[in-house]
């Protein structure tokens, strides 16, 4: 008896199975953070102190949460921005490559653009400064609701999450990170369950829903209205990550996620808020924790605490993730990245981001000391970062989908003045702690302005003292000098020249290899750069070929890997016959050079700490020959 092939129907299993899998991934990795703002969000606008408690207000504040969510991420984020991807890819740094090569002809326009999308990206690491330490201080903070006798024991334990959360981080999250989409899903369903409870005792509550509330509050408190949106953008810090991590999880299972969980569950939980605080107006201390039933109050801290760890295991997660994109784009010179999984390259730690953002974040938490006090600086950064989505995505729509400029201006007009409002009141909140982030940015944009300028005249002056390796080579063989066998690579920034490498290696050594392969590793402003194209091979006779390697940003450098792709050109690259020598620059700061004095010592301490250039290209620490020499900038 013949086995059947499977049918359609299984396919369809299949395909349903998967997206149910993925929407759940999506859940725990996505929807974290925002789906934690149910903490802070409410308690902040009511706690400013700016807005009288009336039934009026209470309506009027939960209009303005449901639109805030409906506009900023229901129809931009979801709607328009996450069709703007780049070969699959989202987030800030692929929205900028996306946007800097749709006006490639126009250069002056294109470095304007790289320069306010890399400082969009340095105000992430602001951000996952500032995320983690209010999600799990807000969450420990539901002890004092038990009993304010807890209250002394709310920062130590704080820290205490937060160090193990960071410790955890060097063994990956591949074994834990199955859990995530299951708690978070747990944690959708309390908060909706909640927001039920108390909806069904007040349900005209949900008259909030209409638009006319929000106006109204609007049109009667306009002054109010504005100083408050510093605190109403809570609810939607988070929504960045539906696009940051559309590459993971695709459109449909994020969209599904939102339309069909999370909007409802932060919906629902919102107006039970409201709900619980017309009734009970003193609730305005903590409305979320006092939504619970004291049986319930231990178990929802626990949730709590547990989904805040979530959602800051993703944003550390994803700071991993942008920093070596930053690198391959040459904002930021190597760092050490570690592999935590064999069978997910995307999984990654590096030491000095974990531990450098942890110092930060303690430092938050010690300065701060509160939630509410963290509120203040919350929100600058998360606004100054969709302001800037808003603005790479009209030259994405403009450029790269070539839609009219009316048509263009029409779609991203509208979510510009809204950004625009909520970063305008969020600077109210500049002296108040919203510094804070932004000097965190400003630190990391010095750093990556430093090393792309520093790089750009070491660069410069290479070229300047550098030899035609076209011209040098046919002057040397024409008193060729000892062949020895085996394979020589020379790593060389310049596939043009010649390797500094190659001219202390004949000055010493006075050989040369049978084989000589000059190769160059470009870096493309594209996520990835497949596997048919990642060669390019030109001989250049006497058994030397130029090799240039090409990655895109999210691609993993592996020079031996990609060597090994080479066939048919008369030679392949024997691993135990191969040496590979690099150059190892010394750079020497001079007074008068190309940058401040200041800035030519930080790149040069940058460039004398970058991780070994054998180590980021996987290079066998077993056939590796480092020679150096001393470059003045």
């Amino acid at each position: 008896m013949t086995r059947k092939p499977s049918s359609t129907t299984d396919m369809s299993s299949n395909n349903k199975n998967a997206l149910a899998g993925l929407t759940l991934g999506a859940l725990g990795v996505v929807y974290g953070d925002i789906g934690t703002s149910v903490l802070y969000a409410v308690k902040e606008v009511f706690a400013s102190g700016h807005v009288a408690f009336t039934p009026d207000n209470v309506f009027g504040i939960l209009s303005l949460f449901f639109w805030t969510l409906t506009t900023i991420v229901s129809i931009k984020y979801v709607t328009l921005v996450l069709r703007a991807d780049n070969n699959g890819e989202g987030g800030l740094v692929a929205m900028l490559a996306l946007a800097s090569s749709s006006v490639r002809d126009k250069p002056r326009l294109r470095s304007v653009l790289m320069l306010v999308g890399i400082f969009g990206t340095c105000l992430f690491y602001g951000d996952g400064v500032i995320t983690p330490a209010i999600s799990v201080l807000s969450a420990v903070e539901g002890l004092q609701v038990i009993s304010p006798g807890f209250s002394k024991y709310v920062i130590p334990l704080t820290l205490v999450i937060l160090f193990l959360l960071f410790w955890v981080q060097k063994r990956g999250t591949g074994g834990i990170g199955k859990f995530f989409g299951p708690i978070t899903a747990v944690w959708f369903i309390v908060i909706a369950g909640l927001g039920i409870y108390h909806i069904a005792a007040n349900p005209g509550i949900l008259w909030a829903i209409s638009p006319y509330y929000a106006f109204r509050f609007i049109v009667e408190q306009p002054g109010t209205t504005f100083i408050i949106l510093g605190a109403v953008v809570l609810c939607v810090t988070g929504g960045e990550a539906l696009y940051a991590d559309m590459g993971h999880f695709g459109r449909q299972p994020i969209r599904l996620a939102w339309f069909v969980i999370v909007m409802p569950s932060l919906t629902l939980n919102y107006f039970g808020q409201g709900a619980l605080l017309l009734s009970n107006p003193e609730a305005k201390e903590n409305p979320f924790f006092l939504m619970a039933p004291d049986w319930l109050l231990y178990p929802l801290v626990g949730l709590a605490t547990a989904a805040t760890v979530i959602a800051s295991q993703a944003l550390i997660s994803g700071a991993f993730s942008v920093t070596k994109q930053v690198i391959q784009l040459g904002f930021l010179p190597r760092l050490q990245v570690q592999h935590t999984s064999v069978r997910d390259t995307g999984q990654i730690y590096m030491p000095i981001v974990n531990w450098g953002l942890f110092v930060a974040i303690v430092l938050a938490v010690l300065m701060f000391k509160s939630s509410s006090n963290l509120a203040a600086a919350y929100g600058i950064a998360v606004c100054t970062d969709m302001l800037i989505t808003t603005v790479l995505t009209f030259f994405v729509i403009r450029y790269t989908w070539k839609y009219p400029l009316w048509l263009c201006i029409g779609a991203t007009s509208i979510f510009f003045v809204v950004d625009f409002f909520f970063w305008a009141s969020n600077l109210l909140k500049l002296a108040d702690g919203g510094w804070f982030p932004l000097v965190i940015a400003g630190a990391v944009l010095t750093l990556m302005l430093t090393w792309r300028d520093g790089r750009e005249l070491l660069t410069n002056k290479q070229r300047q003292d550098a030899l035609s390796l076209s011209d040098f080579l046919d002057a040397v063989f024409v008193a060729p000098p000892t062949r020895v066998a085996g394979t020589a690579v020379f790593l060389n920034a310049d596939p043009e020249s010649v390797p500094n490498a190659m001219l202390h290696n004949l000055k010493h050594n006075k050989v040369l290899h049978q084989t000589n392969l000059f190769v160059s590793v470009q870096n493309h402003e594209v996520p990835w750069i497949p596997m048919d194209k990642r060669l390019v091979v030109e001989p250049l006779g006497h058994d030397c070929w130029r090799v240039i390697i090409h990655y895109g940003f999210k691609n993993d450098p592996d020079v031996p890997s990609a060597l090994s792709l080479i066939r048919g050109q008369g030679f392949e690259v024997d691993p135990m016959t191969t040496s590979y020598f690099l150059s190892r620059d010394s750079i020497v700061p001079r007074v008068g050079g190309g940058m401040a004095t200041w800035r030519e010592k930080l790149f040069a301490q940058m460039h004398l700490n970058a991780s070994a250039a054998a180590d980021f290209l996987k290079l066998p620490s077993n056939s590796v020959v480092e020679l150096g020499s001393k470059i003045e900038i």
